[in-house]
């Protein structure tokens, strides 16, 4: 079977840790005989340098050709002075919406090896953390209404917060869903004894959960949540909420695991195409001097394969090779003790692809 995946390295650190991801691709498809075939695009940054914006045509058409979308990390302080539409952010908005990607699952997991990078007391994480934020992704605030008035002749902008039934019921099921294959519980997060869009939000999300009567559902308001994911975050299973909160909420929960340079995320839609890329940004700061962690994008081509291609044995053996490399100490410099006993971001990659080999 032949599966054709985008690659859209983007911008910083993004091309270091899409190589290390395609060369264990690459293992895979050789373990399981299939065929992987890579097409390379641009996004972000690098597009508005070749071409003026910071998503192609040419490089939505790639994508809809596609079974799979693999994607770097966008951005820099080289393109902060361009207006909102024309940053490198505005491609993964376009990304998203043009390919129909309205759920993001972005995993929280404290590795056992990794529960002294914690910041957070060792009698909260001794016993783990395993959550799963399911947040929406094209609709709400982000791309609501706005713009920019005077009023009083004084300036002013707004941004407006709008969701509709259909829209909360289709990211409703998704969490649901992914309940129903972990603990089987829901919490909704949200900010209904203010906003008018986390009523709806309440009222639709209990609609849908007495479809599925196995699964608890618990409601929770937005700060209260930020608050408990640092008092208790065991608490939590699965975290369903809106595209702003999830935003927040899922980048607290990745540091409480230990580094946003270790967790992945997967965007899906309705049907297997679905984007898959690490939570964290392109760091400018640390691109091309081999220090990025390439731990989160590896993680997110195990999602790919989970999720696009229904390959779950692979996916488990590219996340067992990562909890193998870990517990034999090897870090990069975003998880290490002391910068002197880190690894490269070539050298973690090999690392993993050997134990990959191995498996």
């Amino acid at each position: 079977m032949t599966y054709k995946i985008a690659v859209l390295p983007g911008d910083g650190i993004g091309p270091e840790v899409i190589e290390q991801t395609v060369d264990v691709l690459k293992i895979i498809s050789n373990k399981y005989d299939k065929e992987f075939i890579f097409k390379y695009a641009l996004m972000g940054g690098c597009a508005i340098d070749k071409y003026g914006e910071p998503l192609p045509g040419e490089t939505v058409d790639i994508c809809k050709s596609c079974d799979a979308v693999l994607l770097g990390a966008v951005g820099g302080p080289k393109w902060d002075s361009l207006p909102g539409n024309k940053r490198p952010e505005a491609g993964l908005l376009g990304i998203r919406a043009s390919l129909g990607l309205f759920a993001n699952l972005r995993p929280a997991v404290i590795y056992n090896a990794l529960k002294g990078a914690s910041p957070l007391r060792e009698d909260i994480v001794k016993h783990g953390i395993d959550i799963i934020v399911v947040r929406e992704l094209t609709g709400g605030i982000y791309f609501g209404d706005r713009g920019r008035t005077v009023e009083s002749g004084v300036n002013a902008a707004y941004d407006t917060e709008k969701y509709n039934v259909n829209e909360v019921e289709r990211i409703a099921r998704v969490a649901f869903d992914a309940a129903l294959k972990r603990n089987r519980k829901v919490t909704s997060v949200d900010k209904a004894n203010v906003l008018e869009s986390s009523r709806l939000w309440r009222e639709t999300v209990i609609k849908v959960s007495e479809e599925y009567p196995q699964v608890e559902l618990n409601h929770m308001y937005v700060d209260n949540a930020a608050m408990q994911l640092i008092r208790r975050p065991q608490q939590f299973d699965v975290i369903l909420t809106s595209n702003m909160f999830g935003d927040i909420l899922s980048d607290e929960s990745s540091m409480i695991t230990g580094s946003i340079g270790m967790l992945p995320s997967a965007s899906l839609g309705t049907g297997t195409l679905g984007l898959y890329e690490p939570i964290h940004g392109s760091a400018p700061d640390i691109a091309g001097q081999n220090k990025a962690n390439p731990i989160a994008t590896i993680l997110s081509a195990a999602m790919l394969l989970r999720y696009s291609f229904g390959m779950e044995n692979a996916a488990r053996d590219i996340e067992n090779a990562v909890v193998k490399v870990l517990d034999k100490g090897y870090r990069t410099g975003d998880i290490a003790a002391d910068a002197g006993s880190s690894v490269g971001t070539v050298e973690m990659g090999s690392l993993i692809k050997k134990e990959l080999k191995m498996a």
